[in-house]
């Protein structure tokens, strides 16, 4: 495995995870939400969740990304559908999965709190979890606890993507 995806529901600590995890592997790091269009960004700011329709420009971006580093990758990204993630393993049949799981409580909290620095306004919390379908049991996913203090955190998701090489 030389691709991961760090995901999970907005507030659950996916770009600092990924950008942590990426450094310790020595990959590139690709932001997910850097790749959303104008349009999507707009309907996020003003509190309006998006659609499958919505995601699938962004997906196929994220594809491309996932492809241009072949050499080792970690993308943060919701990825909260199956059906996304089944997207970005064709694009990259060796990407693997850390899953930061988090309640819906401590999400919006987070959310909440950095409100002023961040595209996603915490109104749209509760949507990510009505979207989310776990990807827990899938292969090649490893779920870590969002609670977790962050060193533990990337240990883990360092751990286990050293033991799928």
């Amino acid at each position: 495995m030389h691709a991961i995806t760090v995901m999970g529901v907005a507030g659950c600590g996916k770009t600092s995870l990924g950008q942590e995890l990426a450094a310790a592997l020595r990959w590139a790091f690709l932001e997910g939400d850097s790749f959303h269009d104008a349009a999507s960004v707009a309907k996020m700011a003003a509190g309006v969740a998006l659609t499958d329709a919505d995601r699938q420009g962004w997906l196929e971006r994220l594809a491309l990304q996932l492809q241009a580093h072949p050499d080792g990758v970690v993308l943060s990204c919701s990825a909260l559908k199956r059906s996304y993630r089944e997207r970005l393993r064709a694009a990259r049949p060796d990407l693997g999965f850390v899953f930061l799981e988090i309640s819906p409580e401590l999400a919006l909290q987070r959310v909440a709190a950095r409100a002023h620095q961040h595209l996603f306004p915490a109104s749209l919390v509760q949507s990510q979890f009505q979207t989310l379908e776990s990807p827990s049991g899938e292969d090649g996913v490893l779920t870590v606890p969002a609670a977790l203090p962050p060193q533990e955190q990337l240990d883990l998701a360092a751990g286990w993507a050293r033991s799928q090489a």
